[in-house]
């Protein structure tokens, strides 16, 4: 359902988005998002949620915990009233240890706000297995340590 929104509009609230987290501007980022919005997280359904309100909850924590937050929308593409979107957040936690999260995030847009999302953001992990102990873990079910058993 496309509301007149068009390939610009759709566009514009991913801005506008991006520039309320850079800002860290609380009430222009939960204005970007409808009142019954619908935030899906498949790979962590339990996360999921509905509501403005929430969104409110999560970035005032989220603003307090990593105060310098900043947003990239590294690569997006639209087809109607919906944005496909590349992020990457960064910042540093109160503690001085470093935040870092990116994946991609779908929105559908109606009238100028987000309706809805299904998210795929992750922290960002340097210390991970190689691709290789990874796809065995993902295949097996444990990974090449819990295989060997104890030594």
């Amino acid at each position: 359902m496309d509301h007149g929104q068009g390939h610009n509009g759709v566009e514009r609230v991913l801005d506008r988005i991006r520039v309320a987290i850079n800002e860290h501007d609380l009430e222009a980022l939960t204005s970007c998002f409808a009142d019954d919005y619908v935030n899906e997280t498949p790979v962590h359904p339990a996360r999921g949620f509905r509501g403005r309100e929430q969104v409110r909850r999560n970035w005032e924590q989220i603003f307090t915990g990593v105060p310098d937050i900043k947003a990239q929308v590294v690569r997006s593409a639209f087809e109607g009233d919906i944005a496909w979107s590349e992020w990457d957040l960064s910042g540093i936690r109160r503690d001085a240890s470093a935040f870092r999260m990116r994946g991609v995030a779908i929105y559908g847009v109606a009238d100028d706000q987000a309706a809805w999302c299904r998210f795929y953001l992750e922290p960002v992990d340097d210390d991970s297995e190689d691709i290789d102990a990874a796809t065995e873990r993902v295949v097996t079910g444990y990974s090449a340590e819990e295989k060997e058993g104890p030594r």
